[in-house]
């Protein structure tokens, strides 16, 4: 009985670090919360991915109206900067939603892509740069 209850309260511990992590820091934090492919069009030798990606202050407090933010992406395998897109300031909770086109060969493996999505703050705060970047493969 002791073994259960100990075993059930280690459990029940492992769990706050997660728990502590998802909740919000004490001010701004832009964090890429979702990248999905929307639609593929095919156009000549390439298929071109549509994809649509979210942005969401997770903390307690908004950003100042003269936060400049971006959201870089990167071709996962080379680590290559291949665009930006500008994310406004935002307030808690608040998301912001931007789009991206990626060409990729028409014959290209499924789930051979990787693109990862990354705030950059260049003025402004971010209280967790933890939660900033989002992989999406494809």
């Amino acid at each position: 009985m002791i073994i259960r209850i100990v075993s059930a309260a280690l459990l029940l511990m492992a769990q706050l670090p997660l728990a502590a992590h998802a909740s919000t820091c004490g001010g701004a934090n832009p964090a890429v919360t979702a990248a999905v492919v929307k639609s593929v069009v095919p156009s000549g030798k390439v298929n071109q991915y549509h994809i649509q990606g979210t942005v969401t202050n997770l903390g307690s407090q908004g950003q100042a109206s003269n936060t400049l933010q971006f959201v870089d992406i990167y071709e996962g395998a080379s680590q290559e900067r291949l665009n930006d897109r500008g994310i406004p300031p935002l307030q808690p909770g608040q998301t912001y939603q931007f789009s991206y086109v990626w060409n990729r060969a028409l014959d290209a493996g499924q789930n051979s892509t990787t693109l990862e999505f990354r705030v950059r703050m260049v003025q402004g705060t971010n209280c967790n740069t933890g939660n900033a970047i989002y992989k999406l493969t494809f």
